[in-house]
């Protein structure tokens, strides 16, 4: 874009795709404020990958008040094209349209990148949920996804462990068998049972990249009572979910600490977090979240013998972003992350 846009920008989306039976690719976003009478380009939000030939929208929060002009970088991909259609800008201070629905629609944890030069903090998007990894690791750092009563449906548990493919070539790709004999299960961030519409979906919760070394009780016990009772807000409410697991060693069924499993390949974490989002349905889902909504965050140690009560582990999302440097619900306005990040969760267990 060779010209400034005279009323800012409050959001802008850009529907994209990849062209023809090109390979995927990576782009950004960038904006230059005409109020800054300079030359610098800043980057605005996530690095997004493109991996399907259908088009698909980018939404990206601006909120810039002059006027502004954007330019599209593509930072991976070699020769594959993009096919780029319908940039849409809101202006400053209008009703922003809504992500609803979006795996990161309340933010991007740690800023992961879809770029091989940050492989530990390699964004891994899939249609089911969106993946924060950590190659070196062999785990995810995060997960967040959401869940509607659209989800769920009659689809089987398919229980088809597996490698994940779409991992960048060379890297290592964590094994179904790589936790065997190790006194770890492999333990779902997205679990199976919150992706039921269709095979497809529940078969994507086994990829290991959705997997983390998790004792057994943890797993098996408090963590699926936590599951379970996510999903009991469905159908009236819907839920956004970011999940994930940090430190160095755990004590599986084997006794006790392990740090690595699978030669070294996949560390075992010494906590599992998660943080719940629960609104009622509806549309226009970030600009609904408010100091009142209901906001569950626990903090688990990765051992054997933990209480199975889900709740005695509850605590603030302030005290997970501590442990973790993430900034969890950064698409927040600052005043509501303010209230709901610094309160720990009162309410009903069952």
């Amino acid at each position: 874009m060779s010209f400034f846009l005279p009323a800012g920008a409050g959001t802008v989306t850009v529907q994209h795709a990849v062209y023809g039976t090109d390979a995927s690719s990576s782009w950004e976003l960038y904006a230059q404020p005409q109020a800054c009478n300079c030359t610098k380009w800043t980057k605005v939000g996530a690095t997004v990958l493109t991996t399907s030939a259908t088009l698909q929208a980018a939404a990206f929060t601006v909120n810039i008040p002059g006027p502004v002009k954007f330019e599209i970088r593509k930072v991976s991909g070699g020769a594959a094209q993009l096919n780029l259609d319908d940039f849409t800008v809101t202006e400053y201070g209008t009703t922003q349209p809504s992500i609803d629905n979006d795996h990161l629609a309340l933010g991007n944890p740690s800023g992961a990148v879809a770029d091989v030069s940050s492989p530990n903090n390699y964004l891994l998007p899939k249609p089911q949920f969106t993946i924060g990894y950590n190659r070196d690791q062999g785990k995810p750092n995060w997960v967040s996804w959401h869940l509607d009563a659209a989800d769920t449906g009659s689809a089987g548990r398919q229980d088809d462990f597996r490698n994940d493919t779409a991992l960048p070539a060379g890297w290592y790709q964590v094994q179904s068998t790589s936790y065997s004999g190790s006194g770890f299960d492999r333990g779902h961030n997205c679990p199976s049972a919150d992706r039921t519409a269709t095979r497809e979906d529940n078969s994507a919760t086994f990829l290991m990249t959705n997997m983390m070394p998790q004792a057994p009780n943890n797993n098996q016990q408090a963590w699926a009572s936590l599951e379970n009772y996510t999903r009991t807000f469905l159908p009236n409410n819907e839920v956004y979910v970011i999940c994930g697991s940090y430190g160095v060693g755990g004590t599986g069924s084997n006794g006790g600490v392990t740090n690595t499993i699978d030669q070294g390949r996949v560390t075992v974490p010494a906590y599992c977090w998660k943080v719940i989002v629960v609104l009622p349905v509806g549309n226009n889902d970030v600009s609904r979240i408010n100091a009142s909504t209901r906001v569950i965050a626990i903090n688990t140690p990765n051992q054997q013998g933990i209480s199975t009560d889900w709740s005695t582990f509850r605590t603030s999302v302030d005290a997970i972003e501590a442990a973790t440097g993430y900034d969890i619900l950064s698409n927040l306005p600052v005043a509501v992350q303010d209230v709901l990040e610094a309160q720990v969760d009162n309410g009903p267990t069952q």
